[in-house]
């Protein structure tokens, strides 16, 4: 199982409404200069963050199944099916944008914090079905605590959410000096970005790998093995991670 670490310098930078929202991106469009490309139908992760407000004005999508994660503050969100709403910390927005649909954001602060991230279903599909838009907020999801790790699964699971695309995401905090252990099935891949503090990663038997806080860390796993998370110094230690296939048996987007 191979273990790859990508600091904020291998990740692309982008920004909107002068710079009010800032964004560093794991997974980047093409041409933004981000070390990985994609990783099987995780085809973009942009995370955001806004002082006070920024606003991205109106703008369509087709095909792609498009998620809104807040970690803080307020995303609003309004489309062209006549969607106005809002969602907080801890809540997600949903648009399997298919056959065509505009959509404008507003992230609200203070300190608002969140993530969007596409995944691609089989296009030729997508094209064929109605856009859709849903919103979760962060009760519906289900936690489990234990060990001193709290880990909330946003997709996959129990999740309320249901996507086209094969894809498992969780919420991670781990207290200062635990660990917490999770699986990774044959020909999937796994993404994991510190969104707060740093610590440890080990793959099976082999020697720890350090990472900070906003590296970017990508396995991919040959047979089934498991990856062992420790968080390091004083602090928690919180990551978003997201289980994909490798490869899916329809034809992908060319990114370059």
């Amino acid at each position: 199982m191979q273990t790859l670490i990508y600091g904020p310098s291998l990740q692309a930078k982008g920004a909107f409404d002068g710079g009010k929202i800032r964004e560093q991106k794991p997974i980047g469009f093409p041409g933004e200069g981000s070390a990985v490309k994609r990783i099987g139908p995780l085809f973009y992760w942009a995370w955001a963050e806004a002082d006070k407000e920024g606003y991205i004005p109106l703008h369509p999508h087709q095909a792609f199944e498009i998620m809104t994660y807040v970690i803080g503050g307020e995303a609003q969100h309004g489309d062209t099916l006549g969607t106005r709403s809002t969602v907080g910390a801890g809540g997600a927005q949903v648009m399997q944008t298919g056959s065509g649909v505009s959509h404008e954001e507003r992230f609200i602060g203070p300190d608002m914090e969140g993530f969007q991230i596409w995944f691609e279903p089989h296009i030729e599909k997508a094209l064929q079905t109605e856009p859709t838009y849903r919103q979760y907020e962060h009760e519906a999801f289900p936690v489990d605590e234990r060990d001193g790790a709290v880990v909330k699964t946003v997709l996959g699971g129990d999740s309320p959410i249901r996507l086209a695309v094969d894809a498992r995401m969780w919420d991670v905090t781990i207290e200062s000096g635990h660990s917490w252990r999770h699986p990774v099935q044959a020909g999937r891949t796994l993404a994991a970005l510190a969104v707060r503090g740093g610590g440890k990663w080990t793959n099976g038997e082999a020697e720890p790998t350090p990472f900070k806080h906003r590296d970017f860390i990508v396995v991919n796993a040959g047979e089934t093995a498991e990856v062992t998370v420790k968080a390091g110094g004083s602090d928690a230690v919180r990551m978003l991670l997201i289980d994909v296939p490798a490869k899916v048996d329809y034809p992908l987007y060319p990114k370059r």
